[in-house]
């Protein structure tokens, strides 16, 4: 269902008044940063090209406003695309300007913010303008996993840009106004004579919840900017510096006894898992990411006792909570994201198994649940796990196991931890039994209860050393709190090399 657009704030009403008397970058970038912190570098910059009147639109700045600030008191450089000025258009001074605040915002070791609303490449400036946006690829690679690089999309987004964006480690787009497309709508129409609008082409709700390119959908611009602010609350300026921890606030022995009744009694019962989360993070401090997309797999950040971790967990809301290529490739990007920036990651595991079926093999369901155990086995932050009620088969694996790395994995009495469930495993093993005996169903009803009792708990992990402990629900948060104590100082590197393969 479509979301309405909320009423302009005070806020949004000054913001619309400001850009009325100076350039929407400037005014974007104002809001970001905290107030009068703002520094612009490189203002009287001028492209230098010349043809198709160029020469005679020589304005300061070049059509993008660059500079560095605080946010939350921390150094950020910042840049914001101009729409008014030659349409955004990137030419090879524009590029310039840009490529330069990478460059500082890497040596420095602080965060960048990239706000983009242009036209795309400066037609005039060929094979410059083109370059230029090389010379910005290369660059956020560079710094990518290094410092936490965030892009606004306030605007339209086309053809090579949409790389800057997708290169970096958040994409926030704003309903309604955002667009990122290779091809617009007039060249679709010219080669597949199929009639579509920006916003079905690449829209901001498309992206928020078919393509998971945009990790957030704001309301309105201020929405997006204030975004990207609370997402620095969990990320540190760089990926050796210290987390930007909060004093605790919230006892990690606080009483979470009601947390037992937000499990159903029957296994197949769905429930919102979010609900559980926010029992066991800190009160008030879980930021869900990509909300709308893959929804059968929660990530999000949080805290416990004040200090940033990064969430995944299955939704049994959602198809069951079964993994598919979507909520593959969505946990491994998180996943990857939070170690390259010393977060510990926390899992809550509710897994049936992988959804089966042609489609999902045919979209490559084997590469991309390959990178989600990939990010797991590359993970070397402090990994915790709790098993609450299904873990079956390869998922279980996959879902941060004790085999392929975890840390501390904890289980609640509710788990079952087997190959598959007890139908499934009745039917593989009994087959030809229950095909021969006098009552089928009453054999049937004898040897899933067997098989529940025997494997369909996690006492046999834990006699076996895969579960780490049992714990009653509301011990929960005390036992993850008192594991990333523990954990905080662990030390885990891995063999040195020109780049690992990851799946594709």
């Amino acid at each position: 269902m479509a979301r309405t657009p909320a009423p302009p704030t005070e806020a949004e009403k000054r913001l619309l008044a400001e850009t009325a008397r100076i350039p929407v970058a400037r005014a974007r970038l104002e809001h970001l940063f905290d107030e009068d912190s703002f520094l612009e570098i490189g203002a009287d910059i001028t492209h230098r090209a010349e043809g198709f009147g160029l020469e005679g639109r020589r304005i300061a700045g070049d059509g993008v406003v660059t500079g560095v600030g605080t946010i939350h008191g921390r150094t950020v450089h910042a840049y914001a695309q101009e729409r008014t000025v030659l349409g955004g258009s990137l030419g090879q001074a524009h590029a310039a300007k840009i490529a330069r605040l990478l460059d500082l915002a890497l040596e420095s070791g602080t965060p960048l913010v990239a706000i983009n609303d242009s036209g795309g490449a400066r037609i005039q400036e060929g094979v410059d303008a083109l370059g230029g946006y090389g010379d910005i690829f290369v660059r956020s690679v560079r710094a990518s996993g290094r410092i936490p690089q965030i892009a606004l999309v306030c605007g339209p987004c086309a053809g090579g840009a949409v790389y800057s964006p997708a290169l970096m480690d958040f994409t926030i787009m704003v309903d309604g106004t955002s667009t990122m497309f290779l091809t617009g709508p007039r060249v679709v129409r010219t080669v597949t004579f199929e009639d579509v609008s920006a916003e079905e082409l690449g829209g901001g709700r498309l992206h928020a919840t078919t393509t998971g390119v945009a990790h957030f959908l704001a309301d309105t611009d201020l929405d997006a900017i204030g975004h990207a602010r609370r997402l620095l609350e969990y990320l540190p300026d760089a990926w050796d510096r210290p987390l930007p921890d909060r004093a605790p606030e919230d006892p990690a022995d606080r009483d979470i006894s009601g947390i037992s009744a937000l499990l159903p009694t029957s296994p197949r019962t769905p429930y919102d898992v979010r609900a559980i989360i926010e029992v066991i993070v800190d009160r008030e401090s879980f930021l869900e990411v990509q909300a709308d997309w893959a929804a059968n797999i929660v990530v999000g950040f949080a805290r416990i006792e004040g200090r940033p971790i990064g969430v995944v967990a299955n939704q049994p809301l959602v198809q069951a909570g079964c993994l598919d290529s979507a909520a593959s490739r969505k946990a491994a990007r998180f996943i990857r994201t939070c170690n390259a920036f010393g977060l510990p990651l926390v899992t809550l595991i509710d897994v049936p198994g992988f959804l089966p079926g042609r489609d999902e093999e045919r979209q490559g369901a084997i590469t991309h649940g390959s990178k989600l155990l990939f990010a797991w086995c590359e993970a070397t932050v402090p990994r915790i796990s709790v098993i609450l009620r299904k873990a079956y088969g390869g998922a279980y694996i996959v879902m941060n196991s004790r085999h392929i790395g975890g840390d501390v994995n904890l289980a609640w009495p509710t788990a079952e931890i087997a190959v598959m469930g007890a139908r499934g495993a009745v039917e593989v093993l009994f087959r030809k039994a229950l095909a021969d005996a006098d009552d089928p169903e009453e054999a049937q009803a004898r040897a899933e209860a067997e098989y529940t009792e025997r494997f369909l708990n996690p006492r046999q992990a834990a006699e076996r050393g895969y579960v780490d402990a049992v714990i009653p629900p509301a011990e929960t948060r005390r036992r993850i709190a008192a594991s990333l104590r523990h954990l905080r100082h662990k030390n885990t590197s891995l063999p040195t090399t020109r780049n690992r393969n990851l799946p594709t």
